[in-house]
């Protein structure tokens, strides 16, 4: 199941805008995250014939967000090798690995300053649109529309995979200590170097998608290095 989360949205218009969208490329779970305006009529008028969503719409909080297996950050401030939680994937990327996922929620940040770098953390892995260097940022309804597109193409088109379970938050984050444990009895020259590892293994298990078998298969290797 895929939700699309809007982070502390600004504008009711792109509230509507967003709706619209999803509505034409059949996603219907609209999360709003400590939102900063109501829906309203401008809401109304945008989404035209998406009303279902915007009246089924949650407004939550933060810790909602923990009950997502996996979160994907979308961005427009690409990373580097260096900067490891904005290295990005295209959106096609990211339809190609949703076609076994249940659930999934794909985050857009605020109209003005996007995603906090501690938000972007949180998340597997980072979505970016190749755009103009000469003007990068899009409009949020018009990035939004974007990834759905994508994201309907790959599941339109591709039901591969559908009966393999998929490894849930918990197991994810049970492999994670047992790798924190190897690291822990590992020397850095510096604590940053041992974060950047902790980071990197975060993103891999992320990225990957691990089914349940793959994921206890890693736990027992982790487990016979103790």
């Amino acid at each position: 199941m895929i939700s699309i989360v809007l982070i502390e949205p600004e504008n009711p218009g792109n509230i509507g805008a967003i709706a619209r969208a999803m509505k034409n490329f059949d996603l219907n779970k609209l999360v709003l995250v400590n939102p900063k305006c109501r829906i309203n009529q401008e809401s109304k008028n945008r989404a035209k014939w998406a009303q279902d969503i915007l009246k089924n719409a949650k407004v939550a909080k933060f810790d909602y967000l923990k009950k997502f297996h996996t979160l994907v950050a979308t961005t427009s401030q690409l990373g580097t090798d260096y900067n490891i939680p904005r290295s990005p994937i295209t959106p096609e990327q990211l339809a190609s690995k949703l076609n076994v996922n249940k659930n999934i929620a794909v985050l857009f940040g605020r109209e003005g300053i996007g995603l906090r770098n501690e938000e972007i953390q949180m998340c597997d892995f980072v979505v970016t649109i190749p755009t103009s260097k000469k003007y990068p940022t899009m409009n949020i309804s018009h990035s939004a529309a974007i990834v759905f597109y994508e994201i309907f193409k790959a599941i339109g088109k591709n039901k591969v995979g559908e009966q393999i379970k998929i490894a849930g938050k918990a197991e994810k984050e049970h492999l994670m200590k047992l790798i924190n444990l190897e690291l822990d009895k590992m020397e850095f020259a510096t604590p940053s170097k041992k974060k950047t590892q902790q980071m990197i293994w975060k993103r891999i298990i992320g990225k990957s998608f691990l089914t349940r078998r793959e994921i206890f298969a890693l736990m027992g290797f982790f487990k016979k290095l103790n």
